[in-house]
């Protein structure tokens, strides 16, 4: 499994701190602070890496409220991105949901939380069970799906 980040500019010294505690999390950007930057950037770069191998990778996308990252992200098929706010709502959203993304919301949570919650996303894996699976299969369908 390949962990991989990206964050705009206000993320970006979240994501720099996210990188040097976590050496095997691969830094996708922005490389340098640009305030006028804009997040769906940096989400399909993001997006883009996960497809490379999308059943073993996974995301984590910083920005200022969360939101933003979390709904350019769920524009793309396969990805399960959700917001998290604590470890606990982080092992829900991976034991429930299957989350390939998690998207932070850098003004709103310590840098403490951070490092705690991308622990556990990066240590836990989906376990699955019969009726997570069909609801999944059921998103799946819907993406899929033309209204």
């Amino acid at each position: 499994m390949n962990l991989f980040i990206a964050s705009d500019h206000a993320g970006f010294d979240l994501k720099n701190k996210v990188t040097a505690k976590f050496k095997d999390i691969k830094d996708l950007g922005p490389k340098e602070f640009i305030k006028e930057d804009d997040y769906p950037d940096y989400v399909y770069i993001l997006v883009k890496n996960l497809y490379k191998n999308i059943n073993e990778n996974k995301g984590i996308l910083i920005c200022h409220n969360g939101g933003g990252v979390c709904i350019a992200a769920n524009k793309f098929k396969k990805i399960r991105s959700a917001l998290t706010f604590s470890v606990e709502h982080t092992k829900s959203l991976i034991s429930d949901d299957n989350i390939n993304v998690i998207c932070i919301p850098a003004e709103f949570l310590s840098e403490d939380e951070v490092m705690k919650i991308i622990k556990t996303f990066s240590e836990l894996s989906f376990e699955p069970q019969e009726r997570h699976l069909r609801r999944i299969e059921k998103v799946s369908i819907i993406e899929n799906s033309s209204i």
